[in-house]
């Protein structure tokens, strides 16, 4: 059934929009002016025409062109959702100078030209093949131009027109941020605003009642309403109450029409929360509470709790307690909770069951934050008796005070006065009590307490730097019971000025060579280990020893730094690399403490910027141009080769041979090839030979001339280097040895040469 009204509700739209049509065309075409006017007003009612430009002739022969235009275009309308078995005829085009013989060809272009509209193009009608949607796009921008057939030549200038695509009704109100939240204060007034929704239509607001909404109301009364025209939603009942019902779920309807048969709808939930205002005043469950308490109890203990209830929420809920009338408000005290908002009841002082067994407080509770709107509701508090009973006990000993805090100077010697600490039988026995101090608090036994009277004295003088502070037990323990009562007692030793000043930092102080004098090289500090806190003061001063030295200079600033000057140039670390300067640093203690502390100075070589390059010795004692790795090389290679010469001494004394002989053997086997040829003054250069031939010579022995070796063998000839072998066995080593040596000393020397 609807389905069959919704095509009735179209075919009515189409015949409304097919008569609009023909009223606009025919009251647009009342205005026009054409060579056929007449016939024009016969022509279907969507149309457009075309003129042609008319000449008239004036003075003197001249032509006279009156413009007009060639098209003369009209907005068309289509019906959207139009869904009929046939095209929907747009309108139609018509040419001035189209005659009827088919002459005349109908183009048209633009937007949707040839898909969604399409032309004949001899008689220049415009069916829409598509089904439209306004709300997709609302109008088409098309071109119309009428061309010869035959040539294609344009008979028309071109022209724009539009086709607007009336709107139906088809798209339901929405309600886009849905589902809604909102609050109202409980108990409100009928009528006040809780929050506005809003529908948006797709439908074209502009034309007829598709997109104009109307509210109402589907669920959430008769707590609610809502304004038709503006979406409001209002209260609409008094008093309702918070601590009854919180939420309302309430669902707003949109209907587009006017609100009218036939409109479509949408709808949207709105959540409602009550919030809490202070309507309720505190309640007391009960109007008396019974409590007990035992008299062994010590000042601080609970003695019970009561809440008096409050439905409201937050700080309309909250409640202050207080102890109003009483025999026992000045034996007990009053506090709240702040997780459970209880009201806890305290024993402010002992009580004794054999002075009083019971005590009444009168307890009210009452909202701290009233709204003056509900003040007639009042009064916002509450009263409540509390009977409080004392029980009997075996009590032990109770000290007077919850702890000790005693002060003793340090260095005080033993056996000197801490403090007293005081216990008591709150029995009607009244038992002594005895003291005691347990070892495991008192470890290192500083000090001793008198088991009769509670006097606590030192055992041992006291230092404050080692220990600030000394936290004790003492017990104390009923004659004739195991009760023990325990009380902390805090010492406290107090300082003494028994500590001299020292250098806050001991690091050396740098100094370049070629410092220039009056120089600050460095400011120095104090620190003190007594315990001056911002009284402190040190002041300083060479030693007496160096009060007029003619190095550096010591100036006090006053603020407990002193600064150290250069007094002289010229330093020089092969002459002195350190210098150690005397300082003597004074407090303002009572007594007045002093020490000297010594302040290194270290000589450094600098460039000429100041910037310390080296503080060691070791540069100067170098070789020039040998670095340290090539001489540790150096010293290395000699090494070596005095091992090996030590090793090959010591194979000779084991054999037993001497170091000068002539082997039995041929000699022929002692001669080698040698690759190289003569090196000339390149051997000669690198090593004397003459050393290989007087190697007693080279140390200042020379042999006997009278004495001359005698040969095993002859010589032959043709056997290279005879002198040199000869040479080599005077030497005590082979030839080959001697090359050995000879190639080693070239390489020494050619890496000394490199360093």
């Amino acid at each position: 059934m609807r389905r069959e009204g919704l095509g009735l509700l179209r075919a009515f739209l189409v015949l409304v929009g097919v008569s609009a049509l023909c009223s606009v065309a025919l009251g647009t075409r009342k205005g026009n002016t054409s060579l056929d006017q007449r016939s024009h007003r016969h022509r279907h009612p969507g149309h457009v025409s075309l003129h042609r430009h008319r000449q008239r002739t004036g003075k003197e022969g001249q032509v006279l062109h009156r413009s007009k235009r060639g098209w003369v275009w009209n907005q068309f309308f289509v019906i959207e959702e139009y869904t009929g078995p046939d095209p929907v005829l747009v309108g139609r085009l018509h040419s001035d100078v189209d005659s009827g013989d088919g002459n005349i060809k109908y183009i048209l272009s633009g937007e949707g030209a040839g898909t969604i509209f399409v032309i004949d193009d001899k008689t220049g009608n415009i069916h829409a093949t598509k089904t439209l949607d306004r709300e997709e796009q609302a109008q088409y921008t098309l071109t119309a131009q009428a061309v010869a057939r035959d040539t294609n030549k344009p008979l028309e200038p071109p022209s724009e027109f539009i086709v607007k695509v009336q709107d139906i009704n088809d798209n339901p109100p929405e309600f886009l941020h849905g589902p809604y939240y909102a609050s109202v204060p409980e108990m409100s007034n009928v009528g006040t605003s809780v929050m506005q929704v809003t529908a948006t239509d797709a439908d074209d607001p502009t034309y007829g009642n598709s997109a104009r909404l109307v509210y109402s109301i589907l669920q959430g009364q008769p707590y609610f309403s809502v304004e038709p025209q503006t979406g409001i939603i209002r209260t609409a009942l008094p008093s309702m109450d918070r601590e009854a019902r919180q939420e309302y779920d309430v669902v707003i309807q949109a209907k587009d029409m006017g609100g009218h048969m036939g409109g479509l709808s949408g709808t949207t939930e709105v959540k409602i929360t009550l919030t809490d205002v202070n309507d309720n005043p505190p309640k007391f469950p009960q109007s008396v509470y019974p409590m007990s308490i035992s008299e062994d109890k010590v000042p601080g203990e609970e003695v019970g709790r009561l809440k008096a209830k409050d439905p409201d929420l937050g700080d309309n809920g909250l409640v202050k307690y207080n102890i109003i009338d009483g025999d026992g408000m000045g034996i007990f005290e009053l506090s709240t909770d702040s997780e459970t908002r209880e009201a806890v009841i305290k024993l402010k002082k002992t009580v004794d069951y054999e002075t009083k067994r019971l005590y009444t407080l009168k307890v009210e509770g009452s909202n701290p934050h009233v709204d003056p709107q509900f003040l007639a509701w009042g009064p916002y508090k509450d009263e409540a008796t509390i009977k409080i009973s004392v029980e009997d006990a075996d009590e032990p000993p109770v000290f007077i005070a919850h702890s000790y805090t005693f002060e003793v100077e340090e260095n005080a010697p033993e056996g000197t006065l801490v403090g007293r600490v005081h216990a008591k039988d709150t029995d009607v026995a009244n038992n002594p009590v005895s003291y005691r101090i347990p070892q495991y608090t008192d470890v290192e036994q500083f000090f001793s307490i008198n088991p009769e009277d509670g006097m606590i004295t030192t055992t041992r003088p006291l230092d404050r730097e080692t220990q600030a502070w000394h936290n004790i037990s003492v017990s104390a323990k009923e004659t004739g019971t195991h009760q023990i009562t325990k009380v902390r007692v805090n010492i406290k030793v107090k300082d003494v000025n028994d500590n001299a000043p020292e250098f806050a930092t001991n690091n050396e102080v740098l100094m370049c060579e070629t410092i220039a004098p009056g120089k600050l090289i460095e400011t120095v500090s104090a620190v003190d280990k007594d315990e001056m806190a911002n009284r402190q003061h040190f002041t300083f001063s060479l030693a007496p020893e160096v009060a007029h030295n003619h190095n550096f200079s010591l100036k006090d600033n006053r603020d407990s730094t002193a600064s150290i000057y250069v007094l002289r140039k010229g330093f020089s670390r092969l002459t002195q690399d350190v210098y150690f300067l005397p300082v003597e640093i004074n407090d303002n203690g009572f007594p007045a403490m002093s020490s000297t502390n010594t302040l290194t100075i270290r000589v450094c070589s600098c460039d000429s910027k100041d910037t310390i390059l080296s503080c060691n010795v070791e540069p100067y004692v170098l070789p020039a141009g040998l670095s340290t790795g090539a001489l540790i090389a150096i010293l290395a290679c000699i090494v070596i080769l005095l091992a090996i010469v030590v090793l090959f001494v010591a194979l000779r004394r084991q054999k037993k041979e001497p170091l000068i002989v002539f082997e039995e053997e041929d000699i022929r086997e002692n001669i080698i090839t040698y690759d190289d040829e003569g090196g000339g003054e390149e051997d000669t250069e690198a090593f004397d030979i003459a050393t290989l031939q007087n190697p007693d010579g080279a140390n200042g022995f020379l042999p006997r001339k009278d004495i001359k070796p005698e040969l095993q063998y002859p010589i032959r000839p043709g056997i290279g280097r005879p002198a040199a072998n000869k040479i080599s066995r005077y030497c005590g080593f082979k030839w080959r040895d001697r090359l050995w040596v000879v190639d080693t000393l070239k390489m020494l020397t050619a890496s000394s040469a490199s360093s």
